[in-house]
């Protein structure tokens, strides 16, 4: 790992940094350039000042990504607690930076009396990451509180943009190219009067049903519609199935099998929730 000195802007650029270092598989190549913002100011700078052929990938808490191990060829932005702005607007929105985790959204939403907040918690990722890809837990979605999102492109232009303006599905959101989620305002209500958060009993279901203390991603599989893919796997007898001295090549082998497995079993096309990126060795 190298970090630039001849620079302008005030955030952190590293060359060749290790990528196992920044995903929940702790699995992963180097970037060839890997950037932590100051600001979002300092954002705008970085992409202007970038090559436009170059490509752009950003992490969150890399809870959703699986990086090959050659590594990934072109820049990572880093925006986890650098886009962190977090505050209640004067009209009552929600306005959160996309380097916001998830669970810390759920935390600030509880002591401000917002409802309908709970689920992020059950999120093992940051704003941006749940935008990207309408994340949810315990029945809950991003995207059903969205009021208003703000855009990033790779020239460092910021652009508002409404709900309307994206495709907006099951853990699928379509949206402009070579623009990225800076922000989002969100509408919550108040919560009634009496009532009480329910994020640690979330907190105890989540536990209770994924690995603790361990390399994950969470799901790794989105539901069939109809269906749940831990069911269906687990029916396959694939629960519970090992790797050791694992590889990114290992596990996206093992992701393979499992839908291959599935589709023989039966007929149900598995689509991963998780994201594969990078070269191979």
């Amino acid at each position: 790992m190298n970090v630039a000195d001849d620079r302008c802007f005030k955030g952190s650029l590293m060359f060749d940094e290790p990528m196992s270092k920044h995903t929940s598989w702790r699995l992963g190549g180097p970037a060839d350039q890997y950037y932590v913002p100051a600001d979002l100011i300092d954002l705008q700078y970085f992409l202007a000042q970038l090559e436009p052929g170059i490509e752009i990938l950003w992490v969150g808490l890399g809870s959703n990504l699986l990086v090959r191990d050659g590594g990934f060829r072109g820049v990572v932005i880093a925006p986890l607690n650098s886009l962190r702005e977090l505050y209640l607007e004067p009209g009552g929105l929600l306005y959160a930076e996309s380097g916001i985790s998830c669970a810390r959204l759920a935390k600030f939403c509880q002591k401000q009396g917002l409802d309908g907040a709970d689920f992020f918690a059950g999120i093992p990722g940051t704003i941006g990451g749940a935008l990207a890809m309408n994340a949810g837990a315990f029945g809950g979605e991003t995207w059903a509180t969205v009021e208003q999102v703000i855009m990033i492109d790779r020239k460092g232009n910021l652009v508002e943009r409404s709900p309307a303006e994206f495709e907006v599905d099951y853990r699928h959101v379509g949206m402009p190219r070579q623009e990225w989620f800076a922000a989002a305002r969100f509408r919550l209500p108040a919560r009634a009067a009496g009532e009480s958060s329910n994020i640690r009993e979330l907190l105890r279901q989540r536990n209770a049903t994924q690995p603790i203390g361990q390399p994950s991603c969470g799901s790794v599989f989105k539901n069939p519609p109809g269906k749940y893919a831990a069911q269906l796997i687990e029916e396959a007898g694939l629960k519970g199935y090992c790797l050791s001295n694992t590889t990114a090549s290992d596990v996206e082998a093992l992701i393979a099998y499992i839908r291959e497995t599935i589709a023989v079993q039966f007929n149900v096309n598995l689509e991963a929730e998780v994201r594969i990126v990078g070269d191979p060795l």
